[in-house]
């Protein structure tokens, strides 16, 4: 009998303090939703009119952590202008200016460009790389299987990482990129452990396909398409500091580099590493 009392005593605690806690739970249910009533901000409709604006890429080029938070800031920010949505190009930031009373800046389109050509049969391979498919976890072994450092590793990483499916693996082992799907947000550029894309302004004429900073010698040999830094493309530049060389590697700057008649720097390149746009563009095409 007594074990019984005990029990019944017991159960009726463990009640007691149910209903206390479920009680302390509903009281503090209704403060929270009376606090969040209270002082709740009622979003302005104009962000809502942007973001929906926007091609939601997700991208962050703009500098904010997605499109919805760009809207925020775009709208309620002065300092904001409207045309960091790179995606969205000139379009956009026109419609995003006139939602916002902005003045939209015109801002050159820019598309990835692959600083590399050392693709299958190019590049030589130092050790035959059996790990995980990704770029990075390649280069923490041995900084990657082919004996040029500095090159595309590609296995790959810029193409899932693209989130308007302007790249592609080509068959030459190397990404592709098709200029009219790339937005020039940088998503590829970002997560690319050896760095060998840059945006180029699609007004460039002259690029340098190859990232190798080794001298010369080192340089071809482990890649037959590398630049040597041999500098004859900068001594037969017709416009002075259209191409310099920068730690054994041709450097072109796209302000100053126009697409001349003779393209001498493209002609005078013993290793192709340099040519113009329209010739990388065919040659990619070809290879992809």
């Amino acid at each position: 009998v007594g074990s019984n009392i005990m029990d019944m005593n017991m159960t009726q605690i463990a009640i007691s303090v149910i209903a206390v806690m479920v009680g302390i739970g509903i009281v503090f249910g209704f403060i929270l939703a009376f606090a969040n009533k209270k002082f709740a901000m009622e979003e302005n409709p104009l962000i809502g009119e942007v973001e929906e604006a926007l091609p939601k890429g997700q991208c962050g080029a703009c500098g904010f952590a997605g499109c919805a938070k760009y809207a925020e800031a775009v709208v309620l920010d002065p300092e904001v202008p409207p045309n960091l949505c790179v995606p969205g190009k000139a379009e956009v930031a026109a419609v995003v200016a006139k939602l916002t009373g902005k003045v939209a800046e015109e801002t050159e389109p820019k598309y990835a460009h692959i600083r590399c050509r050392g693709g299958n049969g190019i590049a030589k391979i130092a050790f035959e790389y059996k790990g995980i498919h990704d770029c990075a976890a390649a280069k923490t072994v041995q900084q990657g299987p082919k004996f040029c450092k500095f090159g595309c590793l590609g296995f790959g990483n810029c193409v899932r990482a693209c989130p308007f499916g302007a790249m592609s693996m080509g068959a030459n082992g190397l990404p592709h990129v098709d200029k009219n799907l790339c937005t020039g947000c940088g998503k590829c550029a970002s997560i690319c452990p050896n760095h060998v894309i840059e945006l180029l302004p699609i007004s460039a004429k002259v690029s340098v396909s190859c990232s190798s900073k080794e001298m010369g010698a080192v340089a071809r040999k482990d890649c037959s398409a590398a630049c040597i830094g041999c500098g004859l493309c900068m001594r037969n530049c017709a416009h002075e500091g259209g191409v310099k060389v920068v730690d054994h590697l041709a450097v072109v700057n796209p302000a100053i580099c126009h697409d001349c008649e003779e393209a001498t720097c493209v002609a005078k390149c013993p290793t192709k590493a340099i040519a113009s746009m329209v010739a990388a563009a065919k040659t990619e095409e070809k290879i992809g």
